[in-house]
């Protein structure tokens, strides 16, 4: 149940200890729906490990039906209002790639937009961007059918794979159809991109020999597969360093949450984690998780040393050498550990994405 329900109904004593069974979850304002895991690119920095070699799998449209009227709502506005978007409010459709099956893109949107959700836009790494035509088209087909605008994905992972005209050719034509509703992510890069003139994909390499100090203003979350890819970038420390801290915060907040195409409720940017089957929202906001159930989750709200702890107890667990450049690394490095020693937790879903960081 939610905390003022748990307080209205029991002492503050009893709330404790129920505190202590059950994770209070609290209602979504802002969410992503991923389509499919399945990607074009497999940028070093993805945080769900996107990749082509993911199955072809996409988010049933009974399922998506039952989740979207669950999200109706809850999910709030800009405070621009329902026809603008924004980074972190509204309800944005995303992957993997969500252009590679873009008839489902089209229904999704159309769903969302009967419901009444606020706010709607399409991420994109516009791989699909090849002509003015073919982008000018997909794009007016996105709004006909409800969406407010678009996220274009602009950073120096995303051109190593995707050629830097396509990104330009997105936004520019994505202004004359949605207006000020184009999302550059991020403005930086995008603009550095141009005001060097890179034409085609230019591995991340090649851009860290003369660039790399323009890696310090980029939101780079080291967590994900930044973590295995990326990790040389950072300072490492041993798993004491991490041993206190909780992850409660990071589970339990309301915005940017996502839900993946195999139903999964994945908190924040914590690929790998569920919180429980998205069809059953209204269940598990109301009466919160079971702890009991899931002793990876109880860990993470207790504390990261309780999560080394039992897979040091469970799973012969050995810390890293090398050391960690986050918490988010100590978390997912254990988490990748129990799942190839046949750790078997509802909450660590899907399996599949512990292959492809």
């Amino acid at each position: 149940m939610c905390a003022k329900q748990m307080l209205k109904n029991h002492s503050v004593e009893e709330v404790c200890r129920l505190e202590m069974k059950r994770l209070s979850i609290p209602s979504p304002i802002s969410a992503g729906i991923l389509l499919s895991y399945k990607c074009t690119n497999e940028c070093k920095h993805c945080m769900y490990g996107c990749s082509p070699r993911w199955r072809d799998d996409w988010i049933a449209k009974s399922d998506l039906q039952k989740i979207l009227e669950q999200l109706s709502g809850r999910i709030e506005e800009t405070s621009l209002g329902p026809n603008s978007v924004g980074l972190n409010h509204g309800l944005h459709f995303t992957g993997g790639e969500p252009f590679m099956n873009f008839n489902l893109l089209l229904e999704s949107i159309g769903m969302a937009h009967d419901l009444g959700i606020p706010s709607i836009f399409v991420e994109t790494n516009c791989f699909w961007c090849t002509d003015d035509e073919t982008t000018r088209d997909k794009l007016k087909r996105l709004k006909d059918s409800g969406s407010k605008g678009i996220l274009i994905s602009a950073n120096p992972f995303v051109i190593e794979q995707t050629p830097f005209e396509r990104t330009q050719r997105a936004n520019r034509i994505g202004r004359e159809v949605f207006g000020r509703n184009v999302l550059l992510y991020q403005e930086l890069f995008y603009s550095q991109f141009e005001k060097l003139g890179f034409r085609g994909a230019l591995p991340f390499q090649e851009y860290l020999k003369s660039h790399s100090e323009s890696l310090r203003y980029a939101e780079l979350i080291p967590m994900g597969r930044a973590v295995h890819q990326l990790g040389y970038l950072f300072r490492n420390y041993p798993a004491k360093t991490f041993g206190g801290l909780s992850c409660k915060e990071e589970l339990t907040r309301d915005w940017h949450v996502h839900v993946d195409n195999y139903c999964n409720y994945v908190p924040g940017y914590c690929g790998g984690i569920s919180l429980g089957d998205a069809r059953n929202l209204h269940a598990f906001c109301n009466e919160g998780v079971d702890l009991e159930e899931h002793p990876i989750l109880h860990a993470l709200i207790t504390n990261l040393r309780a999560l080394y702890e039992f897979a040091v107890k469970e799973f012969n667990y050995q810390e890293r050498i090398e050391g960690y450049i986050s918490k988010c690394h100590l978390c997912l490095d254990i988490r990748e550990h129990t799942i190839k020693e046949g750790g078997d937790f509802g909450e660590l879903e899907p399996k599949e994405l512990y292959r492809h960081l």
